[in-house]
């Protein structure tokens, strides 16, 4: 292919392709050179001032001893000790406090949004919108009262309401007539609401009873099976709820977080449940 090098002259190596396309025997570019050797010091450089060669139980440290991981560390530790000045007093003052300072509460409000997705979204739905079977977070309405001290009481020890299941004490037509009442929002107005006592638990005004944990018969707010309201109120009269002789009775219980988070995390979260616009 040298032999009939038709570039006489040229600097090329005689290896020519389609008459025309050859290769080159021209010097690297300095600059290309400078680069090249700049980068192998800087990679010198680099192993001396920090971790780079792995061995078979350890690693050069470099002698500036940076790592990745203390970088993190210290990032931590600066976030720690922002924090501190808020989590000592939150650890000395009642949730009731917190809701009353400012500064204080809105940094409860945002250090449990993660507390409130861990553990407690799943149930109460994202911003405590709610899921079918479990309470809205974010009305007004409260089976335990809407204080903050009831909210943080709740969280601590859980709740387990009960009612009873009324399947066998009341006909089919008088379950009809209660069901009818409750979801016209009228129950109170029932006769049988009397007759059978059901005040005894919801209140003579069937507005529920906190300190028992009964619901509110006259609002909207509506917990089991939303789409199909008046089934729904004729199967928690008929199975109750948490009813142990009924082993169709609906499940409706609140854990206990004592043991899952620490005293200063349920009072974040009370405050954060509080502040989702139900608490009162």
């Amino acid at each position: 292919m040298s032999d009939h090098n038709p570039f006489p002259g040229e600097n090329n190596t005689g290896h020519i392709w389609d008459d025309n396309i050859r290769e080159l025997a021209n010097p690297i570019p300095r600059w290309w050179m400078i680069g090249f050797w700049a980068s192998i010091l800087w990679v010198v450089g680099y192993g001396i001032l920090y971790p780079m060669i792995p061995s078979a139980n350890d690693y050069t440290k470099g002698v500036t001893g940076w790592s990745q991981i203390g970088e993190f560390q210290q990032g931590v530790d600066e976030v720690e000790a922002v924090r501190a000045q808020f989590e000592e007093q939150i650890a000395v003052k009642s949730a009731a406090e917190i809701l009353a300072d400012d500064g204080l509460s809105t940094y409860a409000v945002n250090s449990a949004r993660v507390l409130f997705g861990d553990n407690c979204a799943a149930c109460h739905g994202a911003g405590g919108a709610g899921n079918s079977g479990f309470p809205v977070l974010a009305d007004d309405d409260w089976l335990y009262g809407g204080k903050v001290e009831n909210i943080s009481l709740t969280i601590t020890n859980g709740r387990k309401g009960m009612m009873t299941a009324q399947g066998a004490l009341l006909k089919p037509e008088e379950v009809d007539a209660l069901a009818t009442a409750i979801v016209k929002g009228t129950v109170a107005d029932e006769p049988l609401y009397k007759t059978k006592a059901c005040f005894a638990c919801h209140g003579m005004d069937a507005k529920g009873n906190q300190a028992l944990g009964s619901a509110n018969l006259t609002d909207a707010v509506w917990r089991f099976d939303e789409e199909d309201r008046l089934a729904s109120a004729k199967y928690t009269i008929i199975h109750g709820v948490n009813a142990p002789n009924d082993p169709q009775s609906r499940e409706a219980v609140m854990p206990s977080f004592k043991d899952r988070l620490s005293e200063s995390d349920i009072k974040k979260l009370s405050v954060y449940v509080y502040k989702l616009g139900g608490g009162q």
